[in-house]
């Protein structure tokens, strides 16, 4: 068992470098910053993101914010929904030498998986607001919240889904990437 949550998140680091190369979990020009800019930019939603029974990270790709989540929140229960089979075996390997009971990785696109009725939803650089908010929308609790990790051309991407959408907005500023946010909504609704 790895004694710290410090020591978990390096060791997960040094996965995601070892595997990387081979199975592209985040880009190549990143590695160098892993640290900083993929590590630390997803352990911020656990400063902003209240605790949870039941939470649900899509498109985990390499564990983006789930798996650095659920280490920093060990007694919440963390589903990490991946696509790509060779994504969800390094996912497994994570969450066995990180000792992490309270991840269950799930191979199988969004929009096929029965809707999970989470009480909290993250991603992270998975898609446009205009298709994430539809598959938020479908697996997220009536009175559940989606934390949504988002670049600088936030606001224009939530001004390309009010037309279609209605959902409350608050805007965490990110502390790692400025001009980009964690976007926090709830009561996500057709128009």
């Amino acid at each position: 068992m790895i004694a710290s949550r410090e020591a978990q998140l390096r060791c997960y680091a040094a996965l995601v470098k070892k595997w990387s190369p081979s199975i592209n979990l985040v880009a190549a020009s990143t590695l160098t910053d892993l640290w900083d800019r993929h590590i630390l930019d997803s352990a911020q939603l656990a400063d902003v993101a209240p605790e949870a029974p039941s939470w649900l990270d899509l498109g985990s790709g390499g564990g983006l914010p789930g798996l650095v989540l659920a280490i920093l929140r060990p007694t919440m229960s963390v589903e990490l929904l991946e696509a790509d089979a060779r994504k969800c075996a390094f996912l497994r390997t994570c969450s066995r030498e990180l000792d992490l009971p309270n991840v269950r990785v799930t191979n199988m696109r969004i929009e096929q998986r029965i809707p999970a009725t989470a009480e909290h939803i993250s991603a992270r650089a998975l898609a446009p607001l205009e298709r994430l908010v539809p598959y938020v929308a479908r697996h997220l609790a009536p009175h559940g919240t989606a934390w949504l990790m988002k670049g600088e051309a936030w606001q224009n991407e939530v001004d390309s889904v009010r037309n279609d959408w209605r959902f409350t907005l608050n805007v965490h500023p990110s502390r790692t990437r400025p001009g980009a946010a964690i976007l926090q909504l709830s009561d996500i609704r057709h128009a």
